[in-house]
């Protein structure tokens, strides 16, 4: 029996200065695969609203939609942990409203949730959440739900003044009881200060080398999301091209008679 990764192993890593893995899956397949390859968290990122159902921001998916992938994810997750994001206006109107999807999330076979921005309020549901009983992952930096309010996709965190209003924010999340940090689009230099300086540990999303973990989209690392690629993103694969190929010799094979064989068919 393989042991579940849990917010103890997680401290364990960087306690140790062992790094972790991060990577985002929307499917029991996926997420079973991912899970074999000993990546360590899995994240039902809310980029699923692009990648998996062609949305233009994060903005357009809710409560319902995180409650589907969530339940598919975690049936494929044996030792990963699995932490849903907390989708746009699920947790910003009221806290027993936040507790309650959060909640959802959690029977729906989560093992954590992840809690965007900073705020009093933020962090006043961040602390109930952990009394709770919901393990938090905090996110700092580019905030992707803020994205109207931030201007765009920005860099954050580029002065010193920056990094240390970053920092500040971080050691409040710690004391409300997050179990990590997403340091997101930050400068390396500015990462490192951060995650030197804090106990829990600290996720790169294209914040350099010095966290103590990396996450990535999925769809990133196969290959597989074409409309666009994060300059932090790493292609490991082409799936978009495997894809493509398999498709197109099905479509040849149905239309000029090779598929079914005689072995295919009863």
């Amino acid at each position: 029996m393989t042991h579940k990764v849990n917010v103890k192993t997680i401290q364990k890593y960087k306690d140790n200065n062992e790094k972790f893995s991060v990577l985002t899956a929307y499917d029991y397949s996926t997420a079973k695969y991912l899970d074999e390859a000993g990546i360590d968290i899995i994240l039902i990122g809310d980029s699923l609203a692009m990648v998996a159902l062609g949305y233009e921001t994060t903005h357009c998916v809710g409560v319902n939609e995180m409650s589907i992938f969530t339940k598919a994810v975690s049936k494929g997750a044996q030792r990963a942990m699995v932490i849903t994001d907390m989708p746009f206006l699920s947790y910003h109107t009221d806290i027993p409203s936040a507790i309650k999807n959060c909640g959802k999330m959690i029977r729906n076979g989560a093992n954590g949730v992840k809690i965007e921005g900073y705020s009093d309020y933020v962090i006043d549901v961040i602390k109930r959440l952990v009394e709770t009983g919901i393990p938090v992952m905090g996110h700092l930096g580019f905030t992707p739900q803020f994205l109207n309010t931030l201007g765009g996709y920005k860099i954050q965190g580029k002065t010193q003044d920056a990094a240390e209003e970053i920092l500040k924010q971080a050691k409040d999340l710690e004391k409300a009881g997050v179990f990590s940090i997403v340091l997101e689009m930050v400068p390396q230099d500015s990462a490192k200060y951060i995650t030197e300086n804090l106990v829990v540990p600290t996720i790169s999303c294209g914040a350099g080398k010095y966290c103590d973990a990396q996450v990535l989209v999925s769809d990133d690392v196969f290959g597989k999301y074409s409309d666009f690629k994060p300059k932090f993103a790493r292609k490991y694969g082409d799936m978009k091209s495997l894809i493509l190929d398999c498709a197109k010799r099905f479509n040849e094979d149905v239309k000029n008679g090779k598929f079914p064989s005689e072995e295919e068919v009863f």
